[in-house]
C-alpha cells in the first residue's frame, strides 16, 4: 500500500504507525532518503494490500457516533459507537486496519483493531452503556458484538475514513 506523508510526521512515527522495522520501508523504498521525506511524498508500505484492492471501507463520523461499514461504496451496516472525550479526541484522518486481536480483556472488551495510527483502535467495551457518547482516550468503542461481527468482515488493510 502507498502512505501519503501527513505534515510533520516522520519515518520514524510511520514505522511506529504501522508496526513495520523502519529498516523495511526503507528495504521497500530504495529511493527514500529516510533523512528527508516532506508532506505529500508517497512511500511503499510493505506487507499490506493496496486499498482499492479491497471490497470494504469503514466510514466513521465522530459527531453523530456512527460507524458505517460499506462495501464497493454502499451501506452495508452502520454501528453506534463511542469516541474520544474532550483533551483525547478521536483522531481524524485516513488510516487502516493493520491487525486484529481478539479477547485483548479488560476496557477493550472481546476485540481489538489496530488503527495505522500508534496507540488507536477500534475496539469492544467492557462498558456497553459508554456506546453513544464521548468518554474513550481517542478509540472506537464499539459493543461486543458489533466489533466481533465486524471484525469477522473486514479484512486487514480495510481503509477507515475517520471525520467529524
Amino acid at each position: 500500500m502507498i502512505h501519503i506523508v501527513k505534515p510533520g510526521e516522520t519515518l520514524h512515527q510511520i514505522a511506529r504507525d504501522y508496526r513495520i522495522p523502519i529498516q523495511t520501508i526503507i528495504n521497500a523504498n530504495p529511493t527514500l532518503n529516510p533523512n528527508v521525506i516532506y508532506s505529500g511524498q508517497s512511500i511503499i508500505i510493505p506487507g499490506f494490500s493496496s486499498a482499492n484492492t479491497l471490497p470494504y471501507q469503514i466510514d466513521i463520523s465522530v459527531n453523530n457516533r456512527k460507524l458505517t461499514l460499506l462495501k464497493d461504496g454502499v451501506q452495508q451496516k452502520q454501528y453506534p459507537i463511542a469516541v474520544g472525550r474532550m483533551l483525547h479526541g478521536t483522531p481524524v484522518g485516513n488510516y487502516i486496519v493493520i491487525n486484529k486481536a481478539p479477547n485483548p480483556g479488560g476496557p477493550f472488551g472481546t476485540m481489538w483493531m489496530s488503527l495505522s495510527k500508534e496507540h488507536y483502535g477500534i475496539h469492544g467495551t467492557n462498558d456497553p452503556s459508554s456506546i453513544g457518547k464521548a468518554v474513550s482516550h481517542g478509540c472506537i468503542r464499539m459493543y461486543n458484538q458489533d466489533v466481533e461481527e465486524l471484525a469477522g468482515i473486514i479484512p486487514i488493510g480495510t481503509p477507515v475514513f475517520i471525520h467529524p
